[in-house]
């Protein structure tokens, strides 16, 4: 069994236009939405065997607020260059090179492509806004493997939804 969280970062600022994309921070907003969606996953007792981030500083900071929650050491977040401005595919092959021993994988990216993604897989998501979860299960023994199939939508959660387990 597999678990892929797909978490799409917290809402950013645009107040420092000279700032390329890359580099733009998280707002108030996506500062408080971080934390509190790593607490929800606490509640659920979801414990990452690996944080996948974009290099992104809105993705990073996510990925760094949702772990603090979730006692997962900062040092341990993976950061892959191949996640930013990635289309759908991309993170599929990100994926699928992942470890067999790897059971629960967290990765923090963007949209649209993350949207996208979901949608190949269920059509309950219309949208991912910012810092919304999508938690999927595949019953698969590798992640090469898990990638080619339809998984099961388990829980999907916005900061707006307020915490449904």
């Amino acid at each position: 069994m597999k678990t892929l969280l797909l978490v799409r970062h917290a809402k950013s600022s645009w107040d420092y236009p000279e700032l390329a994309d890359i580099e733009r921070p998280l707002n108030e907003r996506g500062l408080r939405n971080a934390p509190e969606m790593g607490r929800r996953l606490a509640l659920r007792g979801i414990r990452p065997d690996l944080i996948l981030s974009s290099p992104a500083v809105r993705a990073l900071t996510t990925a760094r607020l949702i772990a603090e929650q979730l006692g997962y050491p900062e040092a341990n977040i993976r950061v892959d260059a191949r996640i930013y401005e990635a289309d759908p595919d991309r993170l599929l092959s990100v994926l699928g090179e992942l470890d067999a021993a790897l059971r629960v994988v967290m990765l923090v990216g963007h949209n649209p492509e993350l949207t996208e993604l979901a949608q190949r897989w269920t059509d309950k998501i219309e949208h991912m806004p910012t810092a919304a979860i999508a938690e999927f299960a595949f019953t698969a023994k590798t992640w090469a493997e898990a990638i080619k199939q339809r998984p099961r939508l388990v829980w999907f959660n916005t900061p707006k939804q307020g915490f449904t387990p």
